[in-house]
């Protein structure tokens, strides 16, 4: 028996309830499977559309005058409370399907960050509806907010994107998963909270889930850190006629295909960097990219990318 924290791309949800209702059952089934098989299960899963479709009703409401702004913490809370009930109520109708006695639980999940980051200097990460000029300098005096143009489009709100240094429900989600549950935590990468004197309060970012992951797993001791998104394997010249399929990535391989710049900063390199970190802290333990609905078979080597310590590096 493996335990395996999997991260899930944006290609397991959906960008609207109706479509991740769907999309959850396929994703539940895949999830299941890894169970069925013996192992246990924590799923991290990401909340860009959900998480800036929250953000843009309050934002829509706030400024026709029908309430106030919500903070961006509490539109994260809100992302993992409801993408979570949906994964709760596929996995568990799948478990029940495949009479496997165990529960799916969501934990609604605080990631401590820095505020020293250095990414609270440097907001990146946009979110909300889109604004014209004049409005975005009007909201920003007004609010304090930074706005950046996007692709022609308008102006966005833009917030930080900090590494995660701890988890706060750490222990309890040990516990559950010792208690034989499938735990569903750190969703859109944890909601971001610094320290507030003997507590901690919530800070306008958003953490990459991949790293969150990555740090889940680490902290658990998992064995397997499986990041699962829209493609197969990781690629060297992805987007050109002589692209590479990597089936395996030693440690010192993956840090120099960084320093190449083969991988895009928006899509694949966090979650190579994920892998690296949790490589690093747990030197027996391996990270695998791959597709969601081939999440077994990559965990049975037959497909992905395998991040493991030690070797030759692969030519």
């Amino acid at each position: 028996m493996s335990r395996i924290v999997v991260a899930l791309g944006g290609n397991a949800l959906g960008k609207n309830p109706l479509d991740q209702l769907k999309l959850v059952k396929k994703t539940a089934k895949q999830i299941v499977k890894i169970v069925e098989d013996g192992n246990e299960v924590i799923v991290v899963h990401g909340n860009g559309p959900q998480v800036g479709m929250i953000n843009l009703a309050f934002d829509f409401a706030c400024a026709n005058g029908e309430t106030a702004a919500m903070p961006f913490a509490e539109c994260g809370a809100m992302s993992q409370g409801y993408i979570g009930y949906h994964l709760q109520q596929s996995i568990d109708r799948e478990l029940r399907n495949r009479q496997i006695d165990k529960k799916a639980v969501t934990i609604i999940t605080q990631v401590e960050v820095d505020k020293k980051d250095t990414a609270f200097d440097n907001p990146t990460k946009p979110v909300g509806m889109f604004y014209s000029g004049d409005e975005a300098d009007k909201i920003s005096k007004e609010k304090g907010y930074i706005f950046t143009e996007d692709a022609g489009r308008g102006f966005r709100r833009v917030v930080p994107s900090p590494k995660p240094i701890s988890i706060l429900e750490q222990k309890i989600i040990e516990k559950l998963v010792r208690s034989g549950n499938i735990v569903i935590a750190c969703g859109g990468g944890g909601i971001p909270v610094i320290k507030d004197g003997s507590g901690y309060k919530g800070v306008d970012a958003v953490i990459d889930k991949d790293y969150a992951a990555s740090k889940l797993a680490t902290i658990l001791k998992a064995d397997i850190l499986l990041i699962l998104t829209a493609v197969d394997r990781v690629y060297i010249n992805y987007t050109k006629p002589n692209r590479i399929p990597l089936k395996k990535m030693y440690l010192e391989e993956a840090k120099e295909y960084i320093k190449q710049g083969y991988f895009a900063s928006g899509s694949m390199l966090p979650k190579v960097e994920a892998s690296i970190s949790f490589v690093e802290s747990r030197p027996k333990g391996l990270a695998i990219i791959s597709s969601l609905n081939k999440g077994l078979l990559a965990l049975q080597g037959k497909t992905g990318t395998r991040i493991e310590m030690g070797g030759k590096l692969v030519k």
